[in-house]
């Protein structure tokens, strides 16, 4: 089991031998069997800096406080600070999404992975696919027109937070899921009929689209492009430039591609450029 340990930056890390990844399960990013893409990716950057390898298991209501010290959520103003914690680790990826209010907690480093959030719905919905116009504000634009008079699941504090998108504007019935559903339930919880449709970043509905064939349906885009990226601690600037150089090193090499592909196949359909 993981201690507590104070805040560190690169150096006071390097003399304990020891890099904390802190992490969530998640879709293909943590899969809680010992693989997934940010588990591969943060033991590589160990072994880079000749350091040993820990993982930290964390929930979304902890991690930033298992990284910083002090617990936070997102409010309408930005941040809102909550109780003081234990540090935990040293770092944070588990397909974590780049947000303002998240930016004001946390440094991320270069992103590692492209990412949205769609509207997907139980296969019997009455809502149908839109057709892409090629321009993504249309599609926003037409989803959203969609959904007035709709039953919508959402997760506040994490990339699915429906006062992210400004949800209640469009008519929706929107239904806020406990904070301790995990982001991987909500395919499971409108095929129980908990609503018709559900928010879902796009790593998660392509293995939502592998795990339940003919269930559901992509409906269309909800958000602009997003980023995923590992998450540090404003005081530790060298870990952070340390990641960088590392992950600046592994795409140059063409080794990150591989690795995505083994995690993330259907991914180069949509998003082939960001990888390029």
């Amino acid at each position: 089991m993981s201690v507590a340990i104070s805040a560190r930056d690169l150096p006071e890390i390097r003399a304990d031998g020891v890099l904390r990844h802190i992490g969530i399960p998640y879709a293909n990013f943590i899969t809680g069997g010992g693989a997934g893409l940010d588990l591969e990716l943060i033991k590589g950057f160990a072994d880079s800096l000749g350091l040993e390898y820990q993982y930290v298991p964390s929930t979304w209501a902890r991690v930033f406080g298992d990284l910083t010290g002090r617990n936070a959520a997102r409010s309408e103003d930005g941040v809102t600070w909550l109780d003081e914690t234990e540090v935990r680790g040293d770092l944070i990826a588990n397909g974590m999404t780049i947000l303002d209010w998240r930016r004001q907690v946390v440094d991320f480093g270069t992103p590692t992975f492209p990412t949205g959030v769609w509207l997907v719905a139980r296969a019997d919905s009455a809502m149908s696919p839109i057709a892409p116009s090629g321009q993504l504000k249309m599609d926003i634009g037409q989803v959203r027109g969609l959904l007035a008079g709709r039953t919508l699941l959402a997760l506040p504090n994490t990339c699915l937070d429906p006062g992210l998108y400004q949800m209640s504007e469009t008519g929706a019935e929107i239904r806020l899921q406990p904070p301790e559903r995990k982001l991987n339930e909500m395919v499971p919880a409108i095929l129980k009929r908990d609503a018709e449709a559900t928010l879902l970043d796009v790593p998660d509905a392509l293995i939502a689209l592998e795990r339940w064939p003919g269930q559901i349906k992509v409906i269309g885009p909800i958000s602009e492009r997003q980023f995923m990226a590992p998450a540090f601690r404003k005081d530790a600037p060298l870990l952070r430039e340390a990641f960088n150089a590392y992950f600046d090193a592994l795409t140059r090499s063409g080794r990150y591609p591989e690795m995505v592909r083994r995690h993330y196949p259907a991914v180069f359909r949509y998003y082939e450029d960001f990888f390029e």
